[in-house]
C-alpha cells in the first residue's frame, strides 16, 4: 500500500453529509481534507455499472484535477424485495423531474410505493442493505478499494431527522432506532482505539478497512 504524504486528501464528493462524516471519521488522523465542490470541480459523468466503477471514476477524475490523492465514496441503498434497487442508482430516484435538485423524501416514497406495490409488507420482506465503497486514487490512476455492508430493513413511516439521504427509513439489524434517529457518533460506532470495532454504518465499516490498511 502506498503511503499518503503529505497527510492531505481531496474528497471526490459534492455530497456535504459524505464530507462532514469523512471529516469526522479523519479526525484522529490529522488529515488536512478538502473536497471537489468546495474547489470548484464539476461532477463526472457517473456510467459505471458497480460501486465500485463509478467510485473510480470520481476519485480518478479529482486526483488528475488536483494533483493530490483522492478519496471517493460511493454508495447506495439495495433493497432485496426491488432486485437490489435503487442500487447504484440510489441518488437517481431522488432526482427532481425538473432539474431542481434531489428530494430524498420523494426517493424514500418511491422505495416504499414500489415495496408496496410488491406485496412487501411485513419485515421478513422489506430486508436490505447499505453498501459503500471507498476507492483511494492517486493522480496516476493507481486505486485501492474498501467495501463496507450495514444489513437491516426498510421502515414506514420515515423516523428521525438526523443522518441524510435515506437514512430515516432504514432500521439496521440488532437496533430499535433508524439511521435517522442516531447521533452521526452513534451511527458510524467507530474509533481508531477500539477492539474489534467496524463500526455500524456502511461507510463506517469500509473506513474501518480504509484505517487499517491506510491510516497505520
Amino acid at each position: 500500500m502506498r503511503s499518503i504524504e503529505p497527510k492531505k486528501l481531496v474528497l471526490a464528493s459534492h455530497n456535504a453529509g459524505k464530507l462532514v462524516e469523512i471529516r469526522q471519521l479523519m479526525e484522529p488522523y490529522g488529515f488536512d481534507i478538502t473536497s471537489v465542490a468546495e474547489l470548484g470541480l464539476p461532477e463526472p459523468v457517473e456510467d459505471g455499472k458497480s460501486f465500485e466503477e463509478n467510485a473510480y471514476t470520481k476519485a480518478v477524475a479529482a486526483a488528475k484535477a488536483t494533483d493530490m490523492v483522492a478519496l471517493s465514496d460511493d454508495s447506495g441503498l439495495c433493497v432485496d424485495a426491488l432486485n437490489g434497487d435503487p442500487g447504484i442508482y440510489t441518488a437517481d430516484w431522488a432526482e427532481n423531474e425538473d432539474g431542481s435538485g434531489r428530494d430524498f423524501n420523494m426517493a424514500m416514497q418511491k422505495v416504499e410505493t414500489a415495496l408496496q406495490a410488491r406485496g412487501a409488507t411485513s419485515a421478513d420482506e422489506r430486508t436490505g442493505y447499505f453498501c459503500a465503497v471507498l476507492c483511494l486514487c492517486w493522480p496516476d490512476g493507481h486505486a485501492e478499494y474498501f467495501r463496507g455492508e450495514a444489513h437491516g430493513t426498510l421502515i414506514w413511516p420515515p423516523r428521525g431527522e438526523q443522518g441524510f439521504g435515506y437514512d430515516p427509513v432504514f432500521l439496521p439489524n440488532g437496533h430499535e432506532r433508524t439511521f435517522g434517529e442516531m447521533s452521526s457518533e452513534e451511527k458510524h460506532s467507530w474509533s481508531p482505539t477500539a477492539d474489534q470495532n467496524d463500526g455500524l454504518s456502511h461507510r463506517a465499516r469500509a473506513f474501518a478497512k480504509f484505517a487499517e490498511a491506510c491510516l497505520g
